[in-house]
């Protein structure tokens, strides 16, 4: 399956991953993430996509570049990338040489996630203040890069300010990895059309076409991606992210996905919860029971052909090219996850390919 998205027609499937906290020691986690991202290299998926999160349970890997590095030793085809990199937490310049590392010791296989945060409590544990995100955001991706694309860096800003710096470390894709930014609200997914990033949404099916409806009016006028070409139908990729459990019955699959929907969706809202506030769109709007996100449509669980079936029709409705999807979740049992994976690569994937 090493070459199962060579062309640019068709649907193309990914993985994404909070790495939320399992209750499993962190060492065995880790080492059972790799063997997991290991089987999706195998069964032939496009990208492995994960957070970053910051002081909460809901991501065990806020420093995603040293778990993809692990990552990219145990497999050699599927592209690998956090989605997002929050670019106010970083040193631009400290960040470019980090993309750099990462594209050659992937040999080329990075995917470039880029955002502002949309959690203040996490900026705000970092001293910083989330009033200023957006500006800084902007400052530190046209920073960014500049510094992919010349032998040298310089740029005069508000907020960074470099001269004549040597760029040792270019990545290996020319002009450097493609980039993507993810949105849940439709001022989001413009900005994404109109910068020719990648680009994923979440949600519900009604609030998802409305999002992906600003992002391919946005992405018609501009006409092209930045970044190295992916196979893509129309260029670019239209991506929804659902969560997905597999297993030989519908019955099952339930009995697995909703002990560990709990726990992540305990993690998910623990900040919000423990502050007393309400959290930003997609938190709101996340609901509290696997049986809820069944219904919406956010979760899919069931055997290979109820998954079949029913990410068939949100395809046809949603008139996406791409579908990030999330199997390993909460407290999911390694084996289950694995099981989950491998069932949806072997009989999901290959029926819904042509999409």
């Amino acid at each position: 399956m090493a070459d199962f998205y060579d062309g640019v027609t068709g649907m193309k499937f990914g993985v994404f991953d909070h790495v939320d906290k399992s209750g499993r020691p962190l060492a065995e986690q880790f080492a059972q993430r790799v063997e997991y991202v290991a089987a999706a290299d195998r069964l032939g998926f496009y990208a492995y996509h994960v957070a970053e999160h910051h002081a909460t349970p809901l991501n065990m890997v806020p420093v995603p570049g040293v778990f993809l590095g692990a990552v990219a030793q145990a497999t050699t085809n599927i592209r690998l990338g956090p989605l997002t990199y929050l670019l106010p937490l970083y040193s631009p310049l400290r960040l470019i040489e980090e993309v750099g590392m990462f594209d050659h010791l992937s040999n080329g296989r990075m995917e470039l996630g880029v955002g502002r945060g949309v959690s203040p409590f996490e900026l705000n544990y970092h001293n910083y203040d989330p009033e200023t995100a957006r500006a800084v955001y902007g400052e530190a991706l046209e920073v960014l890069i500049e510094g992919m694309t010349h032998d040298k860096l310089s740029y005069a800003g508000k907020h960074f300010n470099y001269t004549d710096v040597p760029m040792e470390l270019r990545p290996l894709q020319d002009p450097h990895p493609p980039l993507w930014y993810p949105s849940s609200n439709p001022e989001g997914s413009k900005y994404a059309g109109e910068n020719g990033f990648h680009y994923c949404t979440l949600g519900g099916v009604e609030m998802a076409k409305a999002n992906i409806a600003a992002y391919r009016e946005a992405y018609e006028k501009r006409g092209g991606t930045v970044g190295a070409q992916r196979p893509f139908p129309g260029g670019a990729a239209i991506g929804i992210s659902r969560q997905v459990t597999v297993a030989e019955t519908d019955a099952e699959a339930l009995k697995i996905a909703g002990p560990a929907y709990k726990v992540w969706h305990d993690s998910l809202t623990k900040l919000w919860r423990e502050n007393n506030v309400e959290g930003p769109s997609f938190a709101r709007n996340t609901v509290d029971t696997v049986e809820k996100a069944i219904a919406g449509g956010s979760h899919i669980a069931g055997s290979p052909e109820t998954v079949r079936q029913q990410l068939a029709e949100q395809i046809d409705a949603l008139g996406v090219n791409y579908m990030v999807l999330a199997f390993n979740i909460g407290d999911m049992a390694h084996e289950d996850a694995l099981r989950s994976i491998t069932l949806f690569g072997e009989e999901v994937m290959p029926e819904l390919a042509d999409l």
